[in-house]
């Protein structure tokens, strides 16, 4: 456990915030890591703050591949006050280490890196050639990913393992993203006369509300319902003055079965009968900021039947959870939908993002345990 910890306490000791740190030096490391370790690793520079790590653990090549994934980069700390450590600084207290980004997801990250390197100097044979993908910028734009889907991707993968906050349990779901944003157009009016006009404020509002409820009408057993809320909005000329142009940006979580195309499809819809109630006054146009699809995977799956044994094996409960927020798998199974992905981690979802981020060091050691049980696990007969 003294290696593993002393992993898990470099990464979170290298600032790695999205949109400031130089995530390319938690990838450096990791390269320098497996390249020590004796596993093959590969660097790939993509500008001055953003780089991935590529590994690869051989096994039996006449399985396909299994390819592993971890985000390097952390959020913000927010409000410095609100936390009880430096969040820059790991602190191990009564079984955790509080740090940005022990949860999400370096404990994942730095349990999979481990657990890889360790095998490797075990000298067993891997039930299958494993790739370990760690890519950055996951946090917003997903650069890493989109990086590694055209320049590492193995063509014959068809199993990825995201080491996103589970709390060592099998998540088989996350929730899709799509953030909307809608230019609405009405007519300006005296504001004592607002019939005269058409208040593109209200309109949009109206629009908003109504994708919100056609979105919650979606659910699933696993992450519960589709949610949509507004998240920005722009608009109005002066106080006295009806609004004759209204920006509005969505942020809409979809569940499986509920794509962004159908989002599209009833914001049309909803627009045009506006339109005709307003006899053609009002306009609206729609234009997506971010599409990420959701992913779900039966649990009757191959894949899922063989971590549900190595997490058994270490006396947990296996369970079925998700996540409601989007992971690379987004990006890394576009055009190849029909690849099987799960989600394990020790971490915890509701610990992501928060001040006093921590993860339980128990359950970081269950993790690797697990991981490197995976790495020999067979189909059952």
């Amino acid at each position: 456990m003294e290696k593993a910890l002393k992993l898990l306490n470099d990464l979170l000791s290298i600032p790695s915030v999205n949109g400031r740190d130089d995530e390319g030096a938690v990838a450096e490391y990791l390269y320098r890591y497996f390249n020590e370790a004796g596993i093959p690793a590969r660097l790939d520079r993509i500008d001055d703050r953003h780089a991935n790590v590529m590994a690869v653990l051989r096994g039996d090549d006449t399985k396909p591949p299994m390819i592993w994934n971890g985000h390097l980069d952390t959020v913000p700390y927010g409000k410095i006050e609100e936390w009880s450590t430096d969040p820059a600084c790991p602190v191990q207290k009564d079984g955790f280490i509080c740090a940005r980004g022990a949860s999400d997801m370096k404990s994942g990250l730095a349990a999979m890196v481990y657990a890889l390197c360790s095998f490797f100097h075990s000298g067993r044979e891997a039930s299958r050639t494993i790739y370990f993908i760690g890519t950055c910028d996951e946090e917003k734009n997903g650069l890493g990913a989109e990086h590694a889907l055209l320049n590492v991707m193995p063509e014959t993968a068809c199993e990825l393992l995201v080491g996103e906050p589970t709390g060592c349990r099998m998540g088989v779901a996350q929730k899709g993203c799509l953030w909307l944003e809608m230019h609405v157009m009405g007519r300006t009016s005296h504001g004592a006369y607002p019939q005269e006009g058409c208040n593109a404020v209200e309109e949009a509002v109206s629009l908003a509300d109504g994708l919100r409820k056609y979105a919650e009408s979606f659910s699933h057993p696993v992450l519960g319902k589709s949610t949509a809320q507004i998240t920005q909005i722009t608009g109005g000329v002066a106080p006295n003055m009806t609004p004759d142009e209204c920006v509005l940006l969505m942020d809409m979580r979809l569940t499986p079965g509920l794509t962004s195309q159908m989002i599209l499809e009833k914001a049309k819809e909803m627009a045009n009968e506006r339109q005709a109630g307003t006899k053609g006054v009002l306009r609206a146009e729609f234009s997506v900021r971010n599409d990420r699809r959701a992913i779900e995977l039966d649990p009757a799956h191959p894949f899922a039947g063989r971590l549900k044994r190595c997490i058994e094996a270490q006396g947990l409960e296996p369970g079925l959870t998700g996540i409601n927020y989007f992971t690379d798998a987004s990006i890394l199974t576009r055009g190849r939908e029909d690849m099987a992905v799960l989600l394990f981690g020790p971490g915890e979802a509701d610990m992501a993002h928060k001040p006093n981020e921590r993860v339980e060091l128990k359950k970081y050691q269950k993790a690797i345990d697990i991981l490197t049980d995976l790495i020999t696990a067979e189909v059952a007969d």
